[in-house]
């Protein structure tokens, strides 16, 4: 499970990259989808490390949250660093899609796990 939720993870910052630059009509060339991609992913790994999300990959709150506010938080902080764009109308959305990324999938785990386990409950009785 753990590597699956990293690689969700990872999948859906690259996702963000790719929308975005689509979006703007930028190349979706590998180096332009690099250039969008990589604070984000070194933020999430970073984020990873600080939640020790192998530990409850599927947490909404002690995972999802904390990772979703490192991931934004971080992903800018390198891209202001690196010269790149942080305008506030970016960093709006960012923070929105990557919430509804990182902590939506998780979300939806969590209701397929509790309608699972209400339903196996109820057909023991």
């Amino acid at each position: 499970m753990i590597i699956l939720a990293l690689a969700l993870d990872v999948v859906l910052t690259l996702v963000f990259a790719i929308s975005g630059r689509s979006s703007h009509a930028e190349a979706l060339d590998l180096v332009g989808i690099w250039g969008t991609w990589w604070p984000f992913l070194v933020a999430l790994a970073v984020g990873w490390i600080v939640t020790l999300a192998w530990r409850r990959p599927l947490s909404v709150v002690r995972t999802g949250i904390p990772l979703w506010i490192i991931t934004v938080a971080g992903g800018m902080l390198l891209r202001a660093a690196s010269g790149q764009g942080t305008a506030l109308p970016f960093i709006i959305v960012a923070t929105i899609v990557l919430g509804l990324a990182l902590v939506g999938w998780r979300l939806i785990a969590l209701l397929v796990r509790t309608v699972r386990a209400r339903s196996a409950r109820e057909s023991k009785e």
